[in-house]
């Protein structure tokens, strides 16, 4: 199974405890959790920005143009990741979309997202210099996909790993970070 990323999951803290009666009801403040979303979403900001680079898969190996977008948005509590990669006559073959987001209550990072007619929620381990999931991938199988992010360089590597198998790469891109992105922040629709 071919995929990319990112992408990323729509974490939220549980809702409050329903009230006994009206009078004990005390709508709960979400400024402490909003600020603890926007904390977690900090060590991901190295993602930020337009890449442009090559991917291959096990079925395609001679490789193809892949990019990536990145950004935040509901003022920086969820990061926003969409991957495309075109055919040779600059087509989309493969589009995936992600949110990254951050559960406070759970302290756990979550990505959702969704590729290739597919929608997975999973969880993300955050690492000074990327991150890393897992997807299933069949019975008694797992694809793990780590990430490493240095400077201007994005290279991603999935293996798949069957029940008392080896890791096989299924999946690798190496992307170079090519500007800066104003996506999905600019272009919100205005009061007026």
């Amino acid at each position: 199974m071919k995929t990319l990323l990112l992408v990323l999951l729509l974490g939220a803290a549980p809702e409050p405890p329903a009230p006994s009666s009206a009078a004990s009801f005390a709508p709960q403040d979400p400024a402490a959790r909003l600020a603890a979303q926007r904390e977690a979403m900090k060590p991901l900001a190295f993602m930020d920005g337009a890449w442009r680079g090559r991917a291959e898969t096990d079925r395609h190996p001679e490789g193809f143009t892949h990019t990536e977008r990145v950004g935040t948005l509901l003022d920086g509590t969820v990061r926003l990741v969409e991957g495309r990669s075109y055919d040779e006559k600059g087509g989309t073959r493969f589009n995936a979309f992600a949110v990254i987001s951050y559960d406070p209550a759970r302290r756990a990072y979550m990505m959702h997202s969704y590729a290739m007619g597919y929608v997975g929620d999973f969880p993300l381990t955050v690492r000074p210099d990327g991150y890393s999931w897992t997807q299933p991938a069949g019975p008694g199988a797992s694809i793990h996909y780590s990430a490493t992010v240095s400077g201007d360089e994005w290279r991603e590597v999935g293996e798949r790993v069957a029940k008392g198998g080896s890791p096989h790469k299924v999946f690798e891109m190496r992307l170079r970070r090519v500007g800066r992105s104003t996506w999905p922040q600019d272009g919100a629709v205005g009061q007026r």
